[in-house]
């Protein structure tokens, strides 16, 4: 499922790349969500990105982190724990987190029509911190280089997204980042709310 994900993504996003009016169509302009009733923007600006490295950056957290999610609800799945295939969880929670992860941009800019966002960021961000969630002591490289725990480093990208969404002016959507982050690490608690026991037994045990 991951792999259909990253190639799907890729595929439309090269595609806007040579062509500006599919971009304009698929981005989000909140003002046309919310005036125009566009709905479809929503899920479609996160198949869509804005140069190479927005697209390689994403895809490769995709492509790592996905395949963990994969696993974990593979195990789930096999403990009995949730009731159908995997992947409909995987593709629920992904999709789920580009339209919650959308929800204070859409709110913020409804009226700034020289606004749009593009990117997978959002549901990136769930996949990444859904791993954490069911991990968080594994190891993640910060800056590509230094080897930090998951939970650890999930603080620091937390308090940066939210700092950034306040403060800066550099055309990132820090706010898809901070909600998507947030949903990815709440989505296994909605699917079996007793995980979140698990969850902090592992935070404890290198105590």
């Amino acid at each position: 499922m991951t792999i259909i994900l990253v190639l799907l993504t890729s595929v439309v996003s090269v595609l806007c790349f040579y062509n500006p009016a599919l971009f304009e169509r698929l981005s989000l302009s909140p003002p046309k969500v919310v005036h125009r009733r566009e709905y479809w923007r929503i899920i479609t600006h996160a198949f869509v990105h804005a140069n190479w490295l927005h697209l390689i950056i994403n895809m490769i957290v995709l492509f790592s982190f996905g395949q963990g999610i994969e696993y974990y609800f593979r195990h789930l799945y096999v403990l009995g724990l949730i009731r159908f295939h995997p992947n409909w969880y995987y593709l629920a929670m992904y999709f789920s987190a580009i339209v919650v992860a959308s929800l204070t941009t859409l709110q913020r800019y409804r009226d700034s029509y020289g606004y749009q966002a593009v990117g997978a960021s959002g549901a990136v961000s769930a996949v990444l911190f859904a791993c954490i969630f069911f991990d968080p002591w594994q190891k993640l490289l910060f800056w590509a280089v230094i080897p930090i725990p998951g939970i650890i480093f999930g603080v620091l990208y937390l308090w940066y997204s939210h700092y950034m969404s306040r403060h800066a002016a550099d055309q990132v959507n820090h706010d898809a980042h901070f909600w998507g982050a947030l949903y990815g690490m709440s989505f296994p608690v909605i699917l079996h709310p007793p995980l979140l026991y698990l969850f902090f037994q592992q935070l404890v045990s290198v105590i």
